[in-house]
């Protein structure tokens, strides 16, 4: 893969995340099918790379007043060890099975968006402190495994609680940074990275989250976050046809 083609997949997807929160999601695919990069070097990539898409979303978005701060500690604290146990369990698993396992979130999250995309008024509360420890957990977990990021199922989850899409989606970036150190930390060790590729991919991902935090606060949500889930179905059906076929063979 050209070094053209990785900045651009980096900056689109980047922006994606800085605007809306899910944008991940498409990187993995986008790298793995069109790039034809294996796929456990594009989520141990990615990974890396959403430490600094997050830390620059996170900052942009706390300069706005967007992020609880008190909640994403919660969050953290379930997703830390969680996205290192995810990133182990990803380096002794199958390609198929990561295939498969993305096709899933990437389905879901779909769906998620296009619900909140039609949904009602929000409202401001956020669930009990341990309930936010278990969600930071299921998403460190998955997020590691599969190279989405955390807002992959943190934004839809919390959309399903029906909270502020502001507050989402800083949350969202937020939580990027401590799974991205973890994941990274967990491949590390256990599994691989090509530092060449994921600091390319890294600038990247940190200029295009640098254009969509600033977008998410102008730009009406409603539209792109259509457009994204629609784009998202699409992309999980053909993974997960993918997928399966391969472990039928």
């Amino acid at each position: 893969m050209t070094a053209m083609v990785v900045v651009g997949f980096g900056l689109a997807v980047g922006a994606l995340i800085g605007c809306i929160g899910i944008g991940g999601v498409l990187l993995v695919p986008s790298l793995t099918f069109v790039g034809g990069v294996p796929i456990h070097d594009s989520v141990s990539a990615s990974m890396f790379g959403y430490l600094f898409s997050g830390s620059m979303s996170a900052w942009i978005f706390a300069r706005r007043g967007s992020i609880d701060w008190a909640s994403a500690a919660w969050l953290s604290a379930g997703a830390m060890p969680a996205a290192f146990l995810g990133a182990v369990l990803a380096a002794g698993t199958r390609a198929e099975i990561l295939e498969a396992l993305i096709a899933a979130f990437v389905i879901y999250a779909g769906l998620r968006s296009l619900r909140r995309a039609t949904g009602g008024a929000a409202r401001s509360n956020l669930t009990t402190n341990a309930s936010l420890v278990l969600i930071g957990a299921a998403t460190g977990i998955g997020s590691a495994m599969s190279g989405t990021g955390g807002p992959l199922l943190l934004v839809p989850t919390l959309m399903w609680l029906n909270l502020p899409i502001l507050q989402v989606i800083g949350l969202g970036q937020a939580i990027q940074v401590p799974i991205g150190a973890l994941a990274t930390a967990g491949n590390m060790v256990y599994g691989r990275i090509d530092f060449a590729f994921a600091g390319l991919l890294a600038v990247a991902l940190l200029l295009g989250s640098l254009i969509g935090a600033r977008l998410a606060h102008v730009v009406p949500t409603t539209f792109l976050t259509r457009l994204v889930g629609t784009v998202m179905l699409g992309v999980g059906a053909l993974m997960a046809l993918r997928s399966l076929h391969a472990l039928a063979t």
